[in-house]
């Protein structure tokens, strides 16, 4: 055999000794999202919708694609840049509906499975949302905004003929005049539409100035009625206790109320044998967080019954078994998401086990899907796997399939950071869960910064999903700390309602003891902290540089600064006050000083950089703007970074600017604590 050259040998082992390359920041353009995975009335078959990034025009797309449950390809279904969501399988999975904005503007598709064809059915001038075909595939249901007359106007001078005047002023009447992604809220009201699937006038089902837009509708088996959560009383804008469930008939549209108690009901789902309503709710009581329960009815809105009461977590897409003698759903607990079963003879039980969460992440509940023959399709993620879809049979889990690998080209050679569950005792020993990203090629014997990464809410809850934006932090050499205080979900509803009327408060502690457990370990440079967090993250990140100066930097982002002006300017702003302060402003003003961090700036020493979306409307701007304005006054090191036409959390339609939000994230923590 020829002997190897010796500059061939030396470049093998060098390309051998070279490390991979870390996950960045720019790795988004190629991110892949596999979601809202459905499969077909026969199991043969899963539809979803894949989530790209458009490079060249700095947009967010989606399409179409298909996968065979017995084989090992996807297909595309629809291409182009545009937005394909919410696919359909008609019932007899002859069709599939979904929805497009390829003609301009949101409207719905149908596409004929065994010729590829394709038909838009609706021209509408306000896009459609939550389709739901009837059970005999003759109909589509939707929702949609109806507009509306002011309730209060003038009359202006006639405008000459070719003259060109300033746009008209707006009227705000409502308690809630803006929503936060949308803008102000035009007069209307959300009513329920159907439209016949091939096409044609559409033919409005719900009637009165109420909104019925409250999740997506349901059909009765027998086509005949059409059930929708919604609050149909008078000022139902103030109502806190949410909306009840309703019947519509088809033909009249005359109504029935199902529902009537102190509490929401959402969800509705009727049986396939039509005799049972599955739907969710809780019994109100006036507090910031209370576990959501899995209930059934009679068809006519008699005999509810709870059937979740021995399970302390919340419920989430109720979907029934074909024999209509139990409901699946999925649920968190403890940083994991899984699929259960409730019977109705009575008895929970959880279908899927490990570390995983199965159709949800951070601040995200997705859809899944059982066909006739208990076939499951359904999102899934775990610490080192990126979210994709997987399928299995309802009695054995274990025999899962993937049908998406979304993200495996721009995993593949690249070194992630390991992930690693910690639990720690906080002052009153209640136990923390939370987790630690770590450097890839970490080394124990070295000194790290660290970054505590604090989630929003501040009712969510941190898990062992693949996390993009940590994985970054890791790849520049940071170990990351999230972890689940006191106030998150998946513990039950007294460890996420400890935080009512006092948050911020002792969830500031629980985040302490996570940092001082990480020194501890011996491999963290306790001179080299950041804190960091967005939303009730954002708002605890300002809390925290109001009561410590242990950190060497911080990025607030998207906070809460000021309880009184949040409460007077965010889209949620009367829900926050209501229920998570428990009163007005002006009726416990001391309540809203003690717990808003602009009132502790006299304490801000920390270098701060501020981040927020100018078109949030959920923390609108002005929050940051206070902040900004106090660390400047007291001459803290401080920038304040606006993102254009960004929403809450920055995660509009511009992928460069979740990109320039985790530049700017890390470049200021790199410049203080690196």
């Amino acid at each position: 055999m020829a002997s190897r050259h010796p500059l061939a040998a030396l470049l093998a082992l060098a390309s051998a000794l070279q490390a991979a390359p870390h996950l960045t920041s720019d790795t988004l353009w190629d991110w892949r999202t596999a979601a809202d995975p459905r499969i077909s009335p026969d199991g043969k078959y899963v539809v979803y919708a894949l989530g790209w990034n458009d490079r060249m025009n700095d947009a967010m797309r989606s399409n179409l694609w298909i996968r065979g449950v017995d084989a090992d390809d996807s297909r595309p279904l629809t291409q182009g840049d545009f937005k394909d969501t919410s696919p359909r399988w008609s019932p007899d999975g002859g069709r599939v509906a979904y929805l497009s904005d390829r003609s301009g503007k949101g409207q719905i598709h149908v596409r004929w499975m065994d010729t590829g064809q394709e038909s838009r059915i609706t021209d509408l001038e306000q896009a459609p949302s939550n389709i739901v075909w009837s059970p005999d595939g003759k109909w589509i249901a939707y929702t949609a905004r109806v507009a509306a007359k002011p309730s209060w106007s003038v009359n202006m001078p006639e405008k000459p003929a070719g003259a060109k005047w300033a746009d008209p002023p707006i009227v705000v009447t409502r308690l809630r005049w803006r929503a936060d992604g949308a803008g102000i809220i035009r007069p209307g009201f959300t009513h329920v539409f159907i439209v016949s699937s091939t096409g044609g006038a559409p033919r409005q089902i719900t009637s009165g100035d109420f909104d019925h837009g409250v999740g997506a509708p349901a059909w009765t088996p027998d086509g005949k009625s059409i059930l929708v959560a919604t609050r149909r009383i008078p000022d139902a804008e103030y109502s806190l206790e949410g909306p009840d469930i309703y019947a519509f008939s088809v033909a009249s549209g005359t109504v029935k109320q199902l529902t009537d108690r102190k509490g929401p009901d959402t969800s509705p789902v009727v049986s396939p044998d039509g005799r049972k309503i599955a739907y969710t709710g809780f019994d109100f009581k006036h507090q910031s967080y209370t576990v959501t329960h899995l209930y059934v009815m009679d068809a006519d809105g008699g005999n509810p019954k709870a059937l979740t009461t021995s399970l302390d977590r919340d419920v989430n897409n109720p979907v029934w078994s074909a024999d209509s003698k139990s409901v699946y759903f999925a649920a968190d607990n403890r940083g994991s998401g899984h699929l259960y079963r409730a019977d109705l003879a009575g008895g929970v039980k959880q279908i899927t086990n490990g570390a995983m969460r199965y159709a949800s992440a951070y601040a995200v509940n997705d859809a899944f899907s059982i066909s006739a023959n208990g076939r499951v399709a359904i999102t899934r993620s775990a610490p080192d796997e990126p979210s994709d879809i997987v399928t299995f049979t309802v009695d054995r889990p274990e025999t899962w399939k993937r049908v998406t690998a979304a993200n495996d080209g721009v995993l593949a050679r690249r070194d992630i950071g390991r992930v690693e569950e910690i639990t720690y005792d906080s002052f009153d020993g209640k136990a923390i869960q939370g987790w630690i990203i770590k450097p890839p090629g970490f080394d124990p014997a070295k000194k790290y910064p660290l970054i505590l990464d604090i989630h929003g809410g501040p009712h969510a809850m941190y898990g062992v999903e693949f996390n993009h934006q940590m994985q970054t932090f890791a790849g520049r050499g940071f170990v990351v700390l999230y972890t689940n205080p006191r106030g998150s979900t998946g513990y039950g509803e007294d460890f996420g309602n400890i935080i009512h009327t006092k948050y911020p408060g002792e969830d500031y502690t629980d985040l302490m003891k996570g940092v001082d457990a990480m020194i501890a370990k011996g491999y963290i440079d306790p001179k080299r902290l950041a804190v960091t967090g967005g939303s009730g993250g954002g708002l605890l990140t300002a809390w925290i540089i109001g009561h410590t100066d242990r950190f060497a930097a911080a990025v607030s982002q998207y906070p809460v600064t000021n309880w009184i002006t949040q409460a007077g300017t965010a889209d949620s702003g009367f829900t926050h006050a209501a229920l998570w302060l428990k009163g007005m402003p002006w009726e416990k003003p001391e309540q809203y000083l003690k717990h808003s961090p602009i009132f502790h700036a006299q304490n801000f020493k920390t270098p701060t950089m501020v981040i927020t979306g100018e078109q949030d409307l959920r923390t609108p701007i002005a929050e940051s703007e206070e902040l900004y304005f106090a660390l400047k006054a007291r001459k803290v090191e401080s920038v304040l970074v606006r993102i254009p036409d960004e929403p809450h959390g920055i995660r509009g339609s511009h992928p460069s600017h979740r990109i320039a939000k985790v530049e700017h994230i890390l470049g200021w923590i790199e410049r203080y604590a690196r």
